[in-house]
C-alpha cells in the first residue's frame, strides 16, 4: 500500500508540473494583457513600460523560468488587475468552491447510497425501475442545460429562487441542486449494480437464512463488501464536482475558484489563471491520496 501510495504521489507531482508548463504557456497565446489593461489610445512607451513592469517583455522561456523559481516557493505573483497575491485571491474564492463541493457530494453519498440499495433489495420491482430510470436521465443530462432550465422554471417562472449570489440558502438551492444530478446518476447506478453482486453472495443468504432483516443485510452486511466500486466512483466524481463547478459558479455568478479561472482567463490575468490551476490540481491530487487510504481500509487485501 505505501509502495502504491509512493507511486501515486510521484506519478501526480509529474503530472502536475506537466499541466503547469502546458498552462503557462497556452495563457500567453490569450494575447497582450496591455490591450486589456491600458486605454485604446495608450502610446507605445506606456504599452512597453506596462509590459516591462509586469516582466512580459522578456522571451518566454525567460518568463517560466522565473516563474518555476516563484512557484517553488508557492509565490505566483500579483494580480494583474488587482493587484492582490493571486494566491489570496485563489485560496479566498476556494474555500466558496470547497463548502459548494463539500455540501453537494454529502448529499449525492447520502442520498445515492439509500436509494441505489433499496433498489437493489428490490430488483425488478417499481422502486427500483423508477431509481433506474431516474438516475440515467441525472447521469445524461448535460450541467449546464439543467442550470438553465432550473434558472427558467425556477427564478424566472415562479421567482422562487434567486439566480447568483451567496447571501441566504436560497441563492445555494440552484447551485447545489445542478452540482448533485449528475453524480446522484452516476453513483446510484454503481451502487445498485454492485449491491446486486453483494445481496447474492453466500454470506447474504446466510444472514437471510439466520433471520436478519432488510436493514441489517444491506447496511450491515452487504454494503462494506460492496463498497471499493462505490468508493472509485464517489472519489472521481467528488474530484469532477471541483472541475464542474467551473460551469455552475460561471452561470450562477458564485464567488468560487471556477468562476475567478473563467474571469482570469477573459482579462489575461496569468498569475490568477496559474494559481487557480494549481490549487485546484493539489485539491484532486491529495483527494486521489485519501481514496487511497479508503481502499485500504475497507479491504485489508490493498494493505501490503
Amino acid at each position: 500500500m505505501l509502495k502504491h501510495l509512493r507511486n501515486r504521489l510521484i506519478s501526480s507531482l509529474l503530472s502536475l508540473a506537466a499541466l503547469i508548463v502546458i498552462v503557462f504557456f497556452l495563457s500567453r497565446l490569450t494575447g497582450d494583457p496591455s490591450a486589456l489593461y491600458l486605454p485604446l489610445d495608450a502610446s507605445i512607451e506606456s504599452r512597453e513600460n506596462f509590459r516591462e513592469i509586469n516582466g512580459l517583455n522578456d522571451p518566454l522561456i525567460v518568463q517560466f523560468s522565473s516563474f518555476a523559481k516563484e512557484i517553488v516557493q508557492f509565490d505566483f505573483g500579483k494580480s494583474l488587475r488587482t493587484s492582490r497575491p493571486a494566491l489570496e485571491m485563489v485560496l479566498e474564492a476556494f474555500i466558496w468552491t470547497l463548502q459548494l463541493a463539500l455540501i453537494t457530494i454529502a448529499l449525492v453519498i447520502l442520498v445515492a447510497t439509500v436509494i441505489g440499495s433499496l433498489a437493489a433489495f428490490n430488483v425488478g420491482g417499481l422502486f427500483d425501475r423508477v431509481a433506474t430510470v431516474v438516475s440515467l436521465i441525472g447521469a445524461s443530462a448535460p450541467d449546464f442545460w439543467i442550470a438553465i432550465v432550473g434558472i427558467l422554471i425556477f427564478s424566472i417562472g415562479f421567482g422562487w429562487l434567486p439566480t447568483s449570489g451567496t447571501g441566504s440558502l436560497l441563492h445555494w438551492v440552484l447551485p447545489v441542486a445542478i452540482l448533485f444530478i449528475r453524480p446522484f446518476g452516476l453513483i446510484t447506478q454503481v451502487v445498485r449494480n454492485s449491491m446486486i453482486a453483494a445481496l447474492h453472495a453466500p454470506y447474504t443468504k446466510t444472514a437471510r437464512a439466520k433471520g436478519a432483516g432488510p436493514r441489517r443485510i444491506i447496511f450491515g452486511h452487504s454494503l462494506r463488501n460492496a463498497a471499493l466500486p462505490i468508493v472509485t466512483v464517489m472519489g472521481d466524481q467528488a474530484a469532477g464536482m471541483l472541475n464542474g463547478a467551473v460551469i455552475v459558479e460561471t452561470i450562477f455568478g458564485f464567488p468560487g475558484v471556477g468562476k475567478l479561472m473563467i474571469d482570469s482567463i477573459l482579462m489575461r490575468d496569468f498569475s490568477v489563471i496559474l494559481a487557480s490551476i494549481v490549487v485546484t490540481a493539489i485539491a484532486i491530487l491529495l483527494m486521489n491520496i485519501l481514496i487511497d487510504l479508503s481502499y485500504a481500509a475497507l479491504d485489508p487485501r490493498t494493505r501490503a
